[in-house]
């Protein structure tokens, strides 16, 4: 009798990037640092080549491309971000947390969001 099937989760944290992002005035036009965290839910008992996984570049990539494009909330970002994931045949469940380091004068605030199939 076969035993639970292994959960595998592919994890990029704490990447730095500098993004087209914002709603007030002083933002918008100016590309502000932002701390992107991906865990992805894989759908993959036995993962013996990179088609069988998510190869971490491409999670990076994805974020790269939306920190190009004027996207006002983080909130959108990463929902965006997370659907974006889900594209990938193998990912069934995207959680995104965005740090936004200087969007307070004290203390760090951010949103997380999670998708799933």
């Amino acid at each position: 009798m076969p035993g639970p099937k292994p959960v595998t989760r592919v994890r990029v944290r704490e990447l730095p990037l500098l993004a087209d992002i914002g709603i007030n005035p002083d933002e918008i036009g100016r590309r502000q640092p932002l701390v992107i965290t991906v865990e992805l839910t894989l759908d993959a008992s036995i993962i013996d080549a990179i088609s069988d996984t998510v190869d971490y570049r491409k999670i990076a990539s994805a974020a790269e491309t939306l920190a190009a494009v004027h996207i006002p909330l983080i909130e959108t970002f990463a929902a965006r971000l997370g659907q974006a994931c889900l594209d990938w045949p193998q990912v069934l469940k995207a959680t995104v947390t965005i740090d936004k380091p200087f969007a307070l004068t004290r203390g760090l605030a951010g949103v997380e969001v999670t998708v799933e199939r």
